[in-house]
């Protein structure tokens, strides 16, 4: 938490983090562009960004592209929120709102770092039991590259749940994200229309890269695919944001969190 309050206090890291807001995503020379600093202060305040879990980066290629994260603010939020005074509340609240909300990007890029095994959480991402307590969901598939999968979900499945693209035990796992059907949105409560402009998009896709540290894992989520515009990856955004502190609650406490929020896109 002191990595964070001490990344926060800069100004020019809070610019920093206003312009991959604006759009998230962008490489260093792209940030440079947009503000008075010099390549290599850019290059230092990324650094603490990135070391406080503010931002994390993906490569694409030979390019290095900086993306906005919301994890740490969520667990001062879950920590802090209701403790302090009103003002300080709703600063915290605007905080994660801002870095929640879907930014001009095509992609969801979400890092947060878990005590656990890797090991451990590869059954959390893959066995009904687990993911059934921190998800609400369960998968009927083998985890083999190109199997597919059937997505059950409250009264809802789906034989058209997806298909295993990458499995990795304990390194790297990704599959293609479920169908929007008629059924789906009834069982959740979805107005029809909403349910018919999802199921036009792309499908999308997930990825879990795990990274064992020693006694903690770094877990990446990379959910991309979505269309411009996509009408889907603001609920997604909303969808993961809840999934992943509960995930990180039933490793480290045994527990998941009081009433999690899932969203009908998860």
């Amino acid at each position: 938490m002191d990595e964070v309050f001490k990344a926060l206090a800069d100004p020019s890291r809070r610019r920093l983090l206003d312009s991959l807001n604006e759009r998230t995503g962008q490489t260093l020379t792209e940030l440079c562009a947009d503000l008075d600093m010099s390549r290599q202060a850019v290059s230092k305040h990324l650094a603490v960004l990135e070391a406080a879990n503010l931002v994390t980066t993906l490569r694409r290629g030979r390019e290095k592209l900086h993306f906005l994260n919301a994890e740490p603010v969520n667990a001062i939020a879950d920590r802090w929120i209701n403790r302090y005074d009103r003002a300080r509340v709703h600063a915290l609240a605007d905080l994660k709102t801002a870095l929640e909300s879907p930014t001009m990007s095509d992609e969801f890029v979400y890092t947060t770092y878990i005590k656990t095994t890797p090991e451990q959480l590869w059954q959390a991402l893959t066995e009904p039991a687990f993911t059934q307590r921190y998800w609400g969901a369960t998968f009927d598939t083998d985890w083999r590259k190109g199997s597919r999968m059937v997505w059950h979900q409250g009264d809802w499945s789906s034989d058209d749940g997806g298909q295993v693209i990458e499995s990795d035990p304990y390194t790297r796992l990704s599959y293609t994200w479920h169908t929007f059907d008629p059924s789906f949105g009834e069982k959740m409560g979805m107005p029809a229309g909403k349910v018919a402009e999802w199921a036009a998009e792309p499908r999308s896709k997930v990825t879990f890269e795990l990274l064992d540290l020693g006694e903690i894992v770094k877990l990446t989520v990379v959910h991309d695919g979505f269309g411009p515009g996509s009408g889907v990856l603001p609920v997604i955004t909303d969808g993961w944001s809840a999934i992943l502190s509960n995930l990180k609650s039933l490793l480290e406490t045994g527990e998941t969190l009081p009433d999690p929020n899932f969203t009908a896109a998860s």
